[in-house]
């Protein structure tokens, strides 16, 4: 656990409030506004950090990395001064120059032309998971549908093999739960995930990896000399960990979102063209990365409050994106808003890498609902998935109904 500081600063409100714990996670929305009305900076008793939950303060972090390092962990716990369980992210925990190197070697691999080489076959995958659900009627909205076209057009794409991607979600979720406290949520993701990071460790090497992939593809970088043998396999797991959660609770907030809204899916229904724009709102209005924090690596300030060098800073992304200073009836799910701006996929240098691949995935899996399906539902209360940065579902029973 990481070393609190001893006391705020003066003036800052002090709030007893838990963002890690089951009952926020249930309903995190009322302890959100809370923190974002008490000021602009707030301070967290039970972990002795600053906490920015407005949308300015929290941009303003996330674009600053000289003052707000992620090199110290992106996490709870300070790697300046405490042991840490996993090597770091060479994308999210690393700052300049190193982080440009991986990040640029990244985004070569996932580029936009990359992109476009993709849709087509993501397209058809698209049409013929949509065919399946047609036939079912009635199916679970998370495992038959959110997770199953991220667990099958991203890793295909990478050049991963079929046997053994059950191993991703809960690799996943380790990863994620791993940047809040030790908690129950975190402890009990450990033994589901052990196997998992062995497995995936073996997949991320050049000999596993099938020609024709963006797998391959950085290994072909690194022959270049553009980065060692190690970043490439580090790179190419964390384009996994960038590709998959995020991607399935986004695709699973969005499906969430349009059968609580179904005013919203006639919209999308009517004009299939307004799939980009459903799945991108969906991304603000439900934040699948909730939160994640930086370091102070010098003493300075936030909106006039003093900054002390080594202090923890938890910025909510969820919350800034429901900010009424920001957004016009933020609570409110509109696949017309224009919702650029949004922090749902974070900012500045450390911004989700995979945040096009997402937006593509997410696009094509509504427009594909869109065009064939008259009508969705809930047929049961969903179960959500708790994880200490991620917000999604486990279970969630649906129906559709076709043209």
């Amino acid at each position: 656990m990481t070393q609190a500081i001893a006391s705020p600063p003066p003036g800052v409100p002090v709030l007893d409030i838990d963002p890690f714990d089951y009952p926020f996670f249930d309903d995190p929305y009322p302890r959100m506004e809370e923190m974002r009305e008490a000021g602009p900076v707030v301070w967290l008793s039970r972990y002795g950090c600053m906490a920015l939950a407005r949308h300015a303060e929290v941009y303003e972090v996330l674009r600053d990395w000289e003052r707000f390092t992620s090199a110290r962990g992106v996490g709870l716990v300070d790697y300046a001064k405490d042991a840490r369980f996993r090597p770091k992210s060479l994308i999210l925990e690393i700052d300049p120059p190193i982080h440009t190197r991986t990040r640029s070697a990244m985004m070569k691999v996932l580029s936009p032309r990359v992109m476009r080489q993709l849709r087509e076959n993501f397209a058809v995958q698209a049409e013929l998971l949509v065919d399946r659900l047609i036939e079912m009627g009635s199916f679970d909205g998370v495992t038959d549908l959110a997770e199953q076209f991220p667990l099958t057009v991203f890793p295909d794409a990478l050049g991963m093999k079929r046997e053994g991607r059950d191993n991703l979600l809960p690799v996943g979720a380790l990863v994620f739960n791993s940047y809040g406290p030790e908690n129950e949520i975190f402890l009990a993701s450990k033994p589901l995930a052990e196997k998992g990071f062995a497995w995936l460790e073996m997949q991320c090497k050049r000999e596993n990896l099938c020609e024709g992939g963006f797998g391959k593809a950085m290994f072909d970088l690194v022959d270049q000399g553009q980065l060692d043998e190690r970043e490439g396999e580090v790179t190419v797991r964390a384009m996994l960990m960038a590709g998959v959660d995020t991607t399935v609770n986004g695709i699973g907030g969005a499906i969430y979102a349009l059968c609580s809204n179904p005013e919203q899916y006639d919209l999308l229904h009517a004009d299939p063209t307004l799939a980009r724009s459903a799945f991108e709102e969906a991304v603000r209005w439900m934040s699948p990365a909730q939160s994640f924090f930086r370091t102070s690596a010098v003493d300075t300030e936030i909106s006039g409050v003093p900054v002390a060098e080594g202090t923890k800073v938890f910025t909510l992304m969820a919350s800034a994106n429901r900010d009424p200073r920001r957004w016009d009836e933020p609570d409110r799910y509109d696949i017309r808003r224009n919702s650029v701006g949004h922090l749902g996929f974070g900012s500045g240098i450390h911004m989700c890498v995979g945040q096009n691949l997402a937006r593509l995935e997410g696009e094509l899996v509504l427009a594909a609902l869109a065009r064939r399906v008259r009508a969705m539902e809930l047929t049961a209360l969903p179960t959500l998935r708790y994880n200490n940065t991620l917000r999604g579902y486990a279970t969630m029973p649906m129906r559709i109904i076709s043209k």
